[in-house]
C-alpha cells in the first residue's frame, strides 16, 4: 500500500537555486533607494546568503532556527594585512580585498571556524563590499559588537531583516523576469540561496567536496540542493557521454579470444 502511494505522490517540492540575474534585479532596486536602509539590507542579507550558502536563520532574524550573524563576526584584510574595526576607516574597509565570517553556534557549523570570501570584481556584489557596507551602517549608528549583520536603523529604533522579507524581494523579482528563467515565483523563498550559491558553485566545476566543506554540509544531503535543471551544468554532457563512450572491456575468462 505505502509503494502504491508513493506511485502517485507529487514530485518533492525542491526551491528552486535562484540565477545571478535575480540578485542583480534586488541590487538594481536598492541603486534606487539609497535613502531606504531596509532595501539596502534586504539586497545586503540576499548577497550574503548566496555567496556563504547560508541557511536563513543565519543570515535574517529568526530566532527559532538559528543565530544570525554579528557585527563581531566580521574580520576584514587588505592584502595580507587584518584590519582593526575598532580604528579602520571607511575607506580602507570599502577597499578590503577579503572578508571572513566566524561560526560561533550556527546550524552545522564547527564553532570557531572562519569562512573567507575574496573580492569578486563586482562593484557590489562582491562579499567584502557587502559585509564593508553593513559594517559602515552598523558602525555609524553605534551598534555593539552582538548586533546582528540584518539589523538596520530607520529612526528610531532598530530593525531586521526576517526571512519573510527575503522571500518576498525574491518572489518579485522572478515575476519581474519572467518565466525566462525557468521556473515561478512560488518556487523560492528565503531557503532558495543556500541552493543557489551551490549551484553556482557546481556550474563552475567546483569540486563538489570543496561546495559541500563552504556549506557545511556533513554527508551527501548537500545534493539534494543541486539542480541537474541548470542548463550550463548539462548542455555539454552528450557530447561528452560520445566520446567517452568510446570504451572495451577488459574481457573475462569466458569470453573467447580470437
Amino acid at each position: 500500500m505505502l509503494s502504491c502511494y508513493s506511485k502517485v505522490d507529487p514530485p518533492p517540492n525542491r526551491v528552486k537555486p535562484v540565477p545571478v540575474s535575480v540578485l542583480r534585479r534586488i541590487f538594481a532596486i536598492a541603486a534606487t533607494l539609497q535613502d531606504d536602509p531596509q532595501h539596502q539590507c534586504l539586497a545586503d542579507m540576499i548577497g550574503l546568503a548566496f555567496f556563504f550558502l547560508l541557511r536563513p536563520g543565519e543570515y535574517a532574524y529568526s530566532p527559532s532556527e538559528s543565530t544570525p550573524f554579528q557585527l563581531r563576526d566580521v574580520q576584514f584584510f587588505r592584502g595580507g594585512t587584518r584590519l582593526n574595526l575598532a580604528t579602520a576607516s571607511d575607506a580602507d574597509i570599502l577597499t578590503a580585498t577579503f572578508a571572513s565570517l566566524t561560526f560561533r553556534d550556527q546550524k552545522n557549523g564547527v564553532r570557531g571556524e572562519v569562512v573567507g570570501l575574496g573580492h569578486s570584481g563586482d562593484p557590489l556584489l562582491s562579499p567584502p563590499r557587502i559585509l564593508a557596507r553593513r559594517i559602515l551602517h552598523l558602525r555609524s549608528h553605534g551598534a555593539v559588537q552582538t548586533t546582528p549583520l540584518c539589523s538596520y536603523f530607520a529612526a528610531p529604533q532598530w530593525c531586521f531583516i526576517k526571512p519573510k522579507h527575503i522571500t518576498v524581494a525574491l518572489k518579485a523579482a522572478v515575476a519581474f523576469l519572467g518565466p525566462s528563467l525557468g521556473f515561478l515565483p512560488s518556487d523560492v523563498s528565503a531557503r532558495c540561496l543556500r541552493a543557489a550559491g551551490a549551484n553556482a558553485l557546481l556550474c563552475s566545476n567546483v569540486d563538489t567536496d570543496i561546495i559541500r566543506l563552504l556549506g557545511r554540509w556533513r554527508s551527501d544531503e548537500m545534493l539534494r540542493y543541486l539542480h541537474l535543471q541548470a542548463a550550463p551544468l548539462m548542455s555539454d554532457f552528450a557530447r561528452r557521454m560520445l566520446h567517452g563512450g568510446n570504451f572495451t572491456l577488459v574481457p573475462n575468462q569466458l569470453v573467447p579470444v580470437f
